[in-house]
């Protein structure tokens, strides 16, 4: 961002300058522990562009994929020049610490909070040739025996919400894991498994195009991107919600003064029309207000680590971190 652009920004946000970061002219990093065009570098470059016009110093996206997003989390854990930052999510942030036994880094305790981005729902999917057309069927087919369904992979998002959908409905499905929902929902449209918890940015072209069929949403309300599709809890599981969701993070090193700038951009940037406008042609719910702060995400992160570890356990869920 050129400097003849910033005081105009910063006379009108004071809060967003204070001497942290305006000294400094080394660029914000966020890394995305994730290759370029997944949700997570969307996002990401999404935010990117929006702080950007808010801070004192240019915002760079960083891809650092590896290892289910350990790769690119362990760089910001391990950050110390105070201006690195982690789009994080499920699998690096939750899952990934609770079910591989060696870690390179401790969460939430090497990280701080700067705030909750987004949460996208999973869709319960089969194919539009298929014989079943709603969650009744499906759950009538799954009791009758032999429903497989593919999931993103081994102690992805995708597979806790199968393993909370089949203790809910007191149904087994044949679990089908997959490297990704680019591999997962394919399958699913080429008959070879019978259905697919998958990301609803991969599935909902399909959809759209009247290639698959979406029988159930998990978000807490319906999708704005598919608002005929029911959700599970309307399908009659109660209080059944869950997917992705995204988080910006820093090292727990970083200056306090820092991540209070940071989150203040933060929150400035979510309250933007147009950034709403993009979230919600991507088919993210954007976080509510009051889930948005710092205190809130330590709080919506702690609950999704009890929850996540629950499941992992009833559900004996295991990783092999190699």
């Amino acid at each position: 961002m050129r400097r003849r652009h910033i005081p105009a920004l910063l006379l009108a946000t004071p809060a967003l300058a204070p001497p942290a970061l305006a000294q400094v002219e080394r660029p914000i990093r966020i890394i995305v522990p994730f290759a370029a065009g997944t949700s997570s570098d969307v996002q990401a470059r999404l935010l990117g562009v929006h702080m950007a016009a808010l801070l004192p110093q240019p915002v760079l996206v960083e891809n650092r994929a590896g290892a289910g997003g350990t790769v690119g989390a362990e760089v910001v854990a391990r950050a110390t020049d105070g201006h690195t930052l982690l789009l994080g999510s499920n699998g690096p942030l939750v899952n990934n610490p609770i079910l591989q036994q060696r870690m390179p880094y401790a969460a939430p305790q090497d990280f701080c909070a700067i705030g909750l981005v987004s949460r996208s729902p999973l869709t319960l999917t089969v194919r539009a040739e298929s014989p079943i057309r709603d969650m009744a069927g499906y759950l009538a087919a799954a009791r009758a025996g032999g429903v497989s369904i593919g999931s993103s992979g081994q102690g992805s998002a995708t597979h806790f919400l199968i393993e909370q959908l089949m203790a809910a409905g007191g149904i087994r499905l044949t679990h089908v894991p997959y490297r990704g929902s680019s591999l997962s929902v394919p399958d699913t449209l080429a008959g070879n498994v019978a259905s697919v918890m998958g990301e609803i940015s991969t599935v909902f072209p399909l959809w759209r195009d009247g290639r698959l069929r979406v029988l159930a949403t998990t978000g807490p309300r319906r999708s704005v991107l598919m608002p005929e599709v029911p959700t599970l809890i309307e399908a009659g599981f109660a209080g059944l919600t869950g997917g992705s969701w995204a988080a910006l993070v820093g090292p727990a090193a970083m200056p306090q003064a820092v991540q209070e700038q940071l989150s203040a951009a933060l929150l400035r940037v979510m309250a933007s029309p147009a950034y709403l406008e993009r979230q919600r042609e991507l088919g993210a719910d954007v976080a509510a207000e009051e889930e948005r702060g710092p205190a809130a995400l330590v709080s919506y992160w702690a609950a999704e680590m009890a929850r996540t570890r629950a499941t992992a356990e009833a559900a004996n869920i295991r990783v092999d971190a190699g």
